[in-house]
């Protein structure tokens, strides 16, 4: 467990520090170009922000690194700011290319900068820029442009140049505000306003991780804004769903994955704020992909659905890849529903379709990442934690600081009909249950006591 710790948060530094991020201003690109991760492939898409998102709060809470917290942040800025429209909808993706000053399209230019404009707009912050962000042999890229990369921790800057890491902080965000500004006088790359449902659905998961563990409320506040945005526009009464919105109008019938991130998305979307209504939404579209996408025979879902028109065969997507897989992510979502409804029968579809791909673990794991989180979760303890009380949001929100990803949640102040809460009230104190497949372990009333049994 150590060395995976170690691997992995090795892997999310160097992705931080490297020039797949954008060390002015936040988000990530799709991929880096050489073996050092330095000049990166400069699109920057939805889908990559989102997941990243959810992977560095879910690092945060696990480590409490201070870069990962900033990382989070700094990338649903640039979310925020350059793919969020009126209507709190994300775009797709800005673009590699923008025009130099020469007016010639060029991947990256947007981007990149020569020592000379650094030093005339940094002045005598250039040292130390030049150190942080090696502005040297190290950085250079082509044409005489540098890609900002980092290889040194603050701490080690900070010493180097006999100032606080405070200062250094401090430093290094007004040379990034000077460079913000000076990027206002070129152009700007293209941006695809597509709004694609699978896509919000990860970002909205990012930014339901990123409240969860991080705490922001505007992080909450904007998650909400943005499910709403998809029941109103994307949902329609039947639970059908569109896959694509522009210019105010919504068509396309929705594939598999858009039905698969949504409902994960809601999943998350409840057990930060209780509302049930989350949570059924999520229900009503997995039974609409029962019913609709669902293949007897092989015991998966199609990519398309019965209603859709299809020139030969009907394709079964199963292998994760820079998303993963929309059947991973709908045995994952079945799981976690059967937690809820246990009368479903929807653990049994879920071990079902693990057991139909199990073989192509031991081939393909890297393929398969996303199977083998579940297999996990199937296989490992995994907890129902049930909050029942005046206080529940209180005590299900300290709990849930904590990276707990073998446990779901549930929690009311008084009753409600899901079979989690259901006869748990009580009307002097708030309980915390912790329970397995049912099955409840004492309740407590202290949040301590309850992460205990989660431990053990």
């Amino acid at each position: 467990r150590t060395e995976i710790l170690e691997y992995t948060n090795t892997t999310l530094t160097k992705m931080a520090y490297g020039g797949i991020y954008d060390q002015v201003r936040g988000g990530f690109s799709r991929y880096s170009v050489d073996t050092k991760w330095h000049v990166p492939h400069f699109e920057k898409m939805l889908y990559d922000n989102g997941q990243l998102t959810s992977l560095y709060a879910q690092a945060y809470a696990q480590s409490k690194n201070p870069l990962y917290k900033k990382i989070v942040e700094e990338t649903i800025a640039f979310v925020t700011s350059e793919l969020m429209d009126e209507n709190n909808a994300f775009y797709s993706s800005l673009d590699a290319d923008s025009h130099t000053k020469e007016g010639e399209l060029e991947e990256g230019a947007y981007y990149v900068w020569t020592k000379e404009e650094l030093k005339k707009l940094l002045k005598t912050d250039f040292d130390i820029f030049q150190d942080y962000f090696n502005i040297n042999s190290y950085g250079l890229w082509e044409h005489n442009n540098y890609v900002l990369i980092r290889d040194k921790s603050d701490a080690e800057i900070a010493e180097k140049h006999k100032i606080s890491e405070q200062q250094l902080i401090q430093k290094i965000d007004a040379c990034r505000t000077e460079l913000k500004k000076e990027q206002k006088n070129r152009e700007r790359p293209r941006l695809d306003d597509k709004i694609l449902t699978s896509w919000n659905g990860l970002m909205l998961k990012g930014l339901v991780d990123a409240y969860r563990y991080l705490g922001n409320e505007s992080y909450l506040e904007l998650a909400l804004k943005n499910a709403d945005f998809i029941k109103r526009e994307l949902i329609q009464k039947d639970f059908s769903v569109y896959r694509n919105h522009k210019n105010g109008k919504s068509n396309i019938n929705g594939f598999l994955e858009d039905y698969a991130s949504v409902i994960d998305a809601y999943i998350a979307l409840y057990q930060v704020t209780f509302d049930e209504s989350w949570l059924n939404i999520a229900k009503k579209l997995n039974d609409y992909c029962l019913d609709n996408f669902y293949d007897i025979e092989s015991k998966m879902f199609f990519f398309t659905s019965k209603n859709d028109e299809f020139v030969i065969r009907r394709t079964l997507e199963t292998t994760d890849n820079v998303i993963p897989s929309s059947n991973s992510i709908m045995a994952k979502n079945m799981f976690l529903l059967s937690k809820y409804f246990t009368k479903e029968g929807y653990s049994e579809k879920a071990s079902q379709m693990v057991k139909n791909m199990q073989d192509n673990f031991y081939k393909s794991g890297q393929s398969h990442a996303n199977w083998m989180q579940l297999v996990l979760d199937q296989n490992n303890p995994f907890y129902e934690v049930a909050v029942v009380g005046d206080d529940y949001k209180g005590k299900a929100t300290e709990i849930m600081k904590t990276y707990l990803p073998n446990a779901i949640f549930a929690g009311t102040s008084k009753e409600s009909k899901l079979e989690l809460l259901e006869n748990r009230h009580s009307p002097d104190e708030t309980l915390i249950y912790v329970c397995q497949h049912g099955s409840c372990k004492l309740p407590q009333t202290e949040v301590k006591k309850a992460l205990e049994q989660l431990e053990n």
